[in-house]
């Protein structure tokens, strides 16, 4: 068996997925929502999930392991960068003052988000309850403007489009992701 098969043979029904799709707790056999709003909320929760399902079972030092010089990034660093990212849009959507950063960054280049994850349980979990409360306060903001169409903050941003911009940062993170994940212990994403 080569390489690949080897990696591959992990999986038990469907080799080259990350879960069996009887297993998979992003899958639902029902009908997809009714309307936009949850439709872009379901979207959101499948690339959350994801993100959590990638991360999966490692411990510390797995999860603050570096892909490849110069690159910061991690999977312990992509939980802290949503996080940050979830506190960025929520204070997009109000017009008081914004909430501070949570991993530092800004102007002088730091990327405190990559660069703080270092390899300790304690780190990760505060990653873990940084992400989960980002995203609630975000989900909680949002969920009291229904109109798609509603602009929201300073700068005017449309619900809809906050909506899309948040799956499309997880789409992209989840992708990276299945990299650093097959990078740790060969297992691969679907």
């Amino acid at each position: 068996m080569d390489e690949r098969s080897a990696r591959w043979s992990r999986a038990t029904v469907y080799p080259d997925m990350w879960v069996d799709p009887d297993d998979d707790p992003r899958n639902s056999d029902g009908v997809s929502p009714d309307g936009e709003i949850a439709t872009l909320q379901d979207f959101l929760s499948n690339y959350r999930a994801t993100l959590l399902m990638k991360c999966e079972g490692l411990d510390a030092e797995q999860m603050a392991r570096r892909s490849v010089p110069p690159s910061t990034m991690s999977l312990l660093g992509l939980v802290r960068h949503l996080a940050e990212v979830e506190r960025d849009w929520h204070n997009w959507i109000g017009d008081g003052e914004p909430l501070p950063k949570l991993y530092g960054g800004g102007d002088d280049g730091d990327d405190g988000d990559f660069d703080g994850a270092v390899a300790e349980q304690a780190e990760v979990d505060a990653a873990y309850a940084a992400l989960a409360r980002e995203q609630a306060a975000t989900d909680a903001a949002l969920a009291e403007h229904p109109d798609l169409g509603e602009r929201l903050g300073k700068d005017g941003f449309a619900v809809r489009e906050l909506l899309v911009h948040r799956i499309e940062e997880y789409a992209r993170h989840c992708g990276h992701a299945d990299l650093l994940r097959e990078r740790i212990d060969g297992r691969v994403g679907q």
